[in-house]
Order: C-alpha cells, then structure tokens, then sequence
C-alpha cells in the first residue's frame, strides 16, 4: 500500500497524489490560528502533472495524500515528428512518444542521443526531467565588436544547434560548446 503524507508535511518538489491524478508542490504555507479550537490550514500552490495547471488549494494540516505511482525511467531521444516526440526507454528499450503538451520547451534543449529522465504514471509516460545543464554548441553568433561594452550591453544573442536564441557574452564566438541551464534557458558558462 501506498504511503500517506499529511498535508502539514508537503514542501517544494513533494509529489503526491490529489483527486486521481499527480501533483507536485510548488510552494505551501502554513497558517496556524491563533484562537482556541482554531485549525492550522496548509495552503498549496500545486501543478497537475498531466495537465501542467497550477492553482492554490487550502488543506487542514492533518489531510492525507497518496503517494503517487511515478517512475522516473532513463531514456534517450530520438526524433520528432506530426506524431509527437519520440524517446527510447533505455531500461526496456520500448520506443515511448510524448504530445508536444507533454515535452513543453525541452525540445529547445535536445539533440537526438541525449540522455534524460522519463516520468511515468501508472506505467505511461507523461513528461519528461531534463539534467540541469546541457552542452550545445553554438550555430551563429555575430562577432563582438569592441568598444560593444561601453553601451553597458555586454550580452550578444546566439542561436544554438536546436534553434534556440540565448544570450551569451561578446567573447562567445561560433561553433563553441556552451553550458545552458535548462531551467532558466540562460548562458551559464563554457563547456
């Protein structure tokens, strides 16, 4: 049997399970009362996993949640196309599609071969959890030109191998390998 979690207990990244379907918390607060007999209330800003709609949602501190039944499984990329995002599970080497609304913005992030984690409930896949950095290398930039500093924009833009635009320093020049962070989608150094 599934574990229960009480809702006092639920912090940031804690998955649980709400009306059949999976969560993960974005932020809670706990507001204890300050009259006798008053209950603590635990208000949740949470995100359906198989919808991504966020809302808030006030719990009593002793509600109880189920643990979800997510998996996360390794997986490679392998290509796109009108059908979805396709993927190979490296542990039963099943070829897995996800919907565009599954995969969000981490197509701006892979090559094909990339290795990622793939998040399944109830035995199918429903998105996907990038590592926080990959290396791209750099498609085009324009070259810095120097004296560029002094209009205090010291940032060029540079598109990457997977089409996405990031802005990066003026000594980033083209076909440079560059660490972005695949949370923010921003410059955080060279490869």
């Amino acid at each position: 049997m599934a574990a229960l979690i009480e809702a006092i207990h639920v912090k940031r990244k804690t998955l649980f399970e709400f009306e059949n379907a999976p969560y993960t918390c974005l932020d809670s607060d706990i507001t204890t009362p300050t009259a006798r007999g008053g209950q603590t209330l635990v208000r949740l800003k949470m995100r359906n996993l198989l919808t991504s709609a966020v809302f808030e949602k006030t719990f009593k501190a002793q509600d109880r949640f189920k643990e979800p039944d997510l998996v996360l499984v390794p997986a490679s990329y392998l290509y796109s196309d009108g059908d979805g995002s396709h993927f190979l599970d490296q542990e039963s080497y099943e070829t897995l599609t996800l919907s565009q609304e599954m995969t969000g913005n981490a197509l701006d992030f892979l090559l094909e071969g990339a290795l990622l984690q793939l998040l399944k409930y109830n035995g199918n896949p429903i998105g996907l959890q990038l590592p926080m950095f990959v290396e791209l290398d750099v498609a085009h930039t324009e070259p810095g030109v120097k004296g560029d500093s002094s209009s205090g924009s010291v940032t060029k833009t540079a598109r990457l191998e997977t089409g996405l635009e990031i802005r990066v320093p003026l000594f980033i020049k083209e076909g440079e390998k560059l660490k972005v962070s695949t949370e923010t989608g921003e410059f955080a150094g060279r490869a």
